[in-house]
């Protein structure tokens, strides 16, 4: 079994990129907790701009980020690894700058700001997976790249309430957060650089080298994970939208309850992420996929059961069902990168993950109109449709004959990084 079984931290810092690379990682999880609920309060507090128009700028930016994953894909596979990552930052730090700029109820420069920090947002989770990728393997880069999305859920509630907080301070706080989130973006970018990958890492072991799946090609195998991935990410928004709206505008419960059930999902996924996907190391990234998606259409039949209790028991018995939700949503988040990354040639591999991240992000920016949509026809409409859907997602996964995954073995020697 892997040396990460036992999720020495020495280790883990040193399979998600370095000592050096652990400060980027951090920079980058705090700032975009930061930003996300920050840039709209910016705008609409500091700049003087409607809600509407705020949010469409944000929404363009999110959208112009994701055309850009393509492009990101082909540069990283041109080896310039550490450059995106470091890029991914220099362009937030250049919105942070843009934002600070921008006269009070001036649109188009806001816009802009939007639009770089919504590109570096989006190129930044699959720059990580390809440069952790090329300093760790099998099983340790599994838990890497869960300590990374753990670290990156810590950083949304730190940096949300760190945001709500400045916003007592009116528009002088607001200014001085965002220069030292561009300025944090900076030395993030620096110290990323700094970061030197071993020749040696430019080959991936014989096991993960050939992935069957010819991205080069048709690649239909991989357009199925794709898809399927497209559904899986609904879960990432059943907290924030989804729960929400059902509590509050069908069950009448206290806004209490949905915040609840945020926190708690954010306190289990940065406490349980790395070691729940070290625990199914035993098992193939596939089939452990497969299971998320079962998991996750049992907490929709869960919660459609739940709704059915009406208002009183109604909001606890979602709350409880949250918590099984989460637990589909970590063993999927520790699996699912990990199986792209896994399958992909490695002088193939940038495009390999800025696909899977192209296919988040769609999920996660289609997922809000799906399921507002949905809701107002009734419980079944709801949470039966994501069931049936994230079910037939599992299935396609499960049926995918993919012979390089198989379970952690022997661990494989690692390549240091200074």
């Amino acid at each position: 079994m892997s040396t990460l079984t036992t999720i020495r931290p020495r280790s883990l810092v040193r399979a998600s990129g370095g000592p050096r690379y652990a400060v980027a990682l951090a920079v980058d999880a705090l700032g975009t907790g930061l930003l996300r609920p920050f840039l709209l309060l910016y705008g609409v507090t500091a700049l003087k701009l409607s809600a509407p128009v705020t949010g469409t700028a944000m929404t363009v930016a999110v959208v112009a980020g994701l055309l850009c994953m393509p492009a990101v894909g082909r540069w990283l596979d041109r080896g310039a690894r550490t450059t995106v990552v470091a890029a991914s930052m220099l362009v937030r730090a250049l919105g942070v700058a843009l934002l600070l700029a921008t006269p009070v109820g001036h649109v188009w420069l806001f816009a802009a700001a939007a639009l770089f920090l919504g590109i570096g947002n989006q190129a930044w989770p699959a720059a990580h997976a390809a440069l952790v990728a090329s300093v760790a393997h099998g099983r340790d880069r599994d838990a890497a790249l869960a300590a990374g999305r753990a670290l990156r859920n810590a950083g949304l509630g730190v940096g949300a309430l760190i945001a709500t907080a400045c916003l007592a301070g009116g528009t002088t706080a607001l200014r001085a957060l965002a220069a030292v989130t561009g300025l944090a973006y900076l030395v993030a970018a620096a110290v990323t650089r700094s970061v030197r990958l071993p020749s040696a890492t430019v080959t991936a072991p014989a096991e993960e080298r050939d992935g069957g799946d010819g991205l080069d090609g048709p690649a239909p195998r991989m357009r199925a994970l794709l898809a399927a991935n497209v559904v899986y990410a609904f879960c990432l928004n059943v907290p924030e939208i989804a729960l929400p709206l059902i509590l509050v505008t069908q069950l009448h419960a206290s806004p209490v309850w949905s915040a609840a059930v945020f926190v708690a999902n954010t306190v289990l996924v940065v406490t349980l992420q790395v070691p729940v996907t070290v625990l199914l190391s035993r098992y193939s990234r596939r089939t452990v996929l497969a299971l998320a998606g079962v998991v996750l259409a049992a907490s929709y039949a869960g919660f459609l059961a739940a709704t059915s209790l009406g208002p009183g028991w109604g909001a606890p018995a979602v709350a409880a069902v949250s918590v099984l939700c989460t637990v589909g949503e970590i063993v999927y988040a520790g699996s699912a990168t990990a199986l792209v990354t896994a399958l992909a040639p490695d002088r193939l591999l940038g495009r390999a993950v800025a696909r899977f991240e192209l296919s988040t992000g769609f999920g996660l920016a289609v997922s809000p109109a799906v399921i507002t949509t949905l809701a107002p026809h009734g419980p079944t409409a709801l949470w039966g449709s994501l069931a049936g859907a994230t079910l037939l997602s599992a299935g396609a996964v499960a049926r995918m004959p993919y012979a390089c995954d198989t379970p952690a073995g022997a661990a494989e020697p690692r390549p240091s990084v200074k």
